[in-house]
């Protein structure tokens, strides 16, 4: 296996698109105060597990249950397409469940907010176009990057102020719809 810089860069950035842990910074800081505390080596543990192991049998899963690769990225691209959407224009679309603030650390921190939907069908997604040791590496990145903003959610919140995170989120929002849109582009024909 050989390291790309360019499928490594690319990676990472639609990983860090999707997971948006800076734009998440006001709902884990809401997380945090109806829950107590959050432990960031653990949310970060239990994410590069939840990660990692979809890296490796993920795709294995989707074949058992008869989807392919490319069919598997359209439908991927569809959820990032909505996830861009949410953070651009500031709506809701995908709910999350209140009652679940009780064990924060791993629900919702953990997974859904890290490791949920939209990185798995990222992760899938980006098998279909690059080598799997790249996407480890990018997610090992962003595991760091996840750690450190939870580590430093405070002072983070304080140095970014609310116009900040806003535009950070709307920033990446507009380019997770240019990935979901290429991505879409480059499985579709695949289809038929």
């Amino acid at each position: 296996m050989v390291i790309y810089l360019e499928q490594l860069l690319k990676s990472t950035m639609v990983l860090f698109a999707v997971i948006d842990i800076v734009g998440s910074i006001p709902i884990l800081m809401d997380v945090q105060r109806k829950s107590g505390n959050i432990h960031p080596g653990r949310a970060t543990l239990v994410a590069l597990g939840i990660m990692l192991a979809f890296l490796f049998i993920g795709e294995g899963i989707i074949t058992f249950l008869g989807v392919d690769v490319n069919s598997f990225a359209v439908a991927g691209s569809f959820v990032l397409f909505f996830m861009a959407l949410e953070m651009i224009l500031g709506v809701e679309l995908f709910k999350s469940d209140p009652s679940s603030m009780k064990a924060a650390t791993v629900v919702p921190v953990a997974f859904p907010l890290i490791a949920g939907a939209g990185s798995m069908t990222s992760i899938i997604s980006l098998r279909a176009e690059f080598d799997q040791l790249n996407i480890m590496i990018a997610i090992l990145i962003n595991m760091a990057l996840v750690f450190l903003v939870l580590k430093n959610l405070g002072r983070l919140e304080r140095l970014l102020g609310d116009g900040g995170i806003a535009v950070l989120r709307k920033v990446f929002g507009i380019i997770l719809l240019a990935i979901s849109v290429k991505l879409f582009a480059s499985n579709v024909k695949f289809l038929f």
